[in-house]
C-alpha cells in the first residue's frame, strides 16, 4: 500500500472517522432490565496516511481484566497515535460480564462461543453479531487479550492459527515469552476472523479477576511491537529481536488423585523430563502423589486451586 496516499475513512454505527481523526464511538448492543442502555466503547485512531487497520480488544470474557487495564493505560499514555493506518481499541467487549464479574452474559452464554452471531439470537449472539458486522469488515489484523480462567494463571503467551501464516507473524512480532499454534474453537472470535481472512492472535496472561503487572507490561510492549512491525508510526522505533520461544507441542498434566495440590515449580520456568512439578496429598499426611514432567519443556500455566479432584488440569506444559 502506498504510504503517500491518505488513509481510508472508518465508519462505525453511522459515525465517520476521517484520516487524521481520533474519536470514541459507542456501539449500542442492548438494555438492562432497568432500561439502561449498554454500549461497547470503541476508540478509533485513524492515521493520516494509508496503512493497515488493527483491532485491539479486551474483556471478551468479562472477568478477564488484565487486558482491560492494559488498554486503559495505553489510552491514557496516548500509545495509539498512529501516523499510518488505523487502530480500533475496545477495552471491554463483554460489558455485561464485566459489571457482573462474570465470564459470560446474564443468560449464561459465552460471547466467545457465539460468533458470528445473529441479529435475532440470544443476548450473546446479538452482541457478537453487532460487533462483527460493524467492525470486522473494516479490520486487517486482530489482537485479542485474554487471561487464564478462575485459579489458572497463564504465563504470558501468544497464540496463533496454524493455517494462517500471517497470524503467526503477529504472534512472533508481539514478543511474549512463548508463542504457539492453538486450535480454532467453533463460535470463537478467532475462528470468525479466520474465515473472514483477518489474521488474529490471542494473548493469554495472568488469571481472571486479578491484575498482574508482568502480564500487563508484556501486553503493552507486545501491542506496540506489532504496530511498529506494521510500520504504523512516522518513524519505527528500533527494538531488539524477539526472544519469544516457539513451542511445537503443548499438553495439560492432570491430577492423578483428589487431594491438596502443592505446586513446586515456578510458572514460565524450563523443566526436565522426570522433574517433580508438584504434589497431590491427602489432609492427613499419610499419602502423597508426585507429579512429574513428562518431557523437557516449559511451564505455561499453573492451576492455583488448592483442593483438586482427580483429573483436574494442574499444569499446562509446552516443548
Amino acid at each position: 500500500m502506498d504510504a503517500e496516499k491518505d488513509n481510508k475513512t472508518i465508519t462505525i454505527n453511522g459515525e465517520s472517522i476521517a484520516p487524521g481523526e481520533q474519536k470514541s464511538v459507542e456501539l449500542g448492543i442492548a438494555r438492562l432490565p432497568t432500561g439502561t442502555l449498554i454500549d461497547i466503547p470503541v476508540h478509533v485512531f485513524n492515521g493520516k496516511k494509508a496503512g493497515p487497520t488493527v483491532l485491539v480488544q479486551a474483556g471478551l470474557h468479562g472477568d478477564e481484566i488484565n487486558g482491560v487495564e492494559t488498554l486503559r493505560r495505553m489510552l491514557q499514555e496516548k500509545k495509539f497515535n498512529v501516523k499510518k493506518g488505523a487502530v480500533m481499541v475496545v477495552p471491554i467487549l463483554n460489558i455485561f460480564g464485566f459489571i457482573h464479574f462474570s465470564r459470560d452474559v446474564p443468560d449464561g452464554k459465552d460471547v466467545n462461543r457465539s460468533f458470528p452471531g445473529r441479529k435475532t439470537g440470544s443476548l450473546a449472539s446479538r452482541i457478537a453479531h453487532t460487533y462483527a458486522s460493524q467492525l470486522l469488515p473494516q479490520v486487517d489484523f486482530g489482537i485479542d487479550l485474554h487471561t487464564g480462567g478462575s485459579q489458572r494463571h497463564n504465563h504470558p503467551q501468544a497464540r496463533y492459527t496454524q493455517e494462517d501464516p500471517k497470524s503467526k507473524m503477529l504472534a512472533e512480532s508481539f514478543g511474549a515469552p512463548f508463542h504457539f499454534a492453538s486450535k480454532l474453537i467453533t463460535g470463537s472470535f478467532r475462528k470468525t476472523t479466520f474465515k473472514m481472512g483477518i489474521p488474529t492472535m490471542v494473548y493469554e496472561a495472568g488469571e481472571s479477576m486479578r491484575f498482574d503487572e508482568n502480564a500487563i507490561a508484556f501486553a503493552m510492549q507486545g501491542i506496540q511491537n506489532v504496530m511498529n512491525g506494521l510500520n504504523m508510526f512516522a518513524k519505527s522505533e528500533l527494538k531488539e529481536e524477539s526472544a519469544s520461544v516457539h513451542l511445537e507441542y503443548t499438553r495439560w498434566v492432570r491430577a492423578p488423585r483428589a487431594g491438596m495440590f502443592i505446586p513446586q515449580i515456578a510458572n514460565g520456568q524450563s523443566i526436565k523430563k522426570g522433574e517433580v512439578l508438584g504434589l497431590v496429598t491427602d489432609t492427613y499426611a499419610k499419602k502423597n502423589k508426585k507429579i512429574k514432567a513428562p518431557f523437557d519443556g516449559y511451564v505455561l500455566c499453573i492451576n492455583h486451586q488448592a483442593v483438586v479432584n482427580q483429573g483436574d488440569a494442574l499444569f499446562h506444559l509446552g516443548r
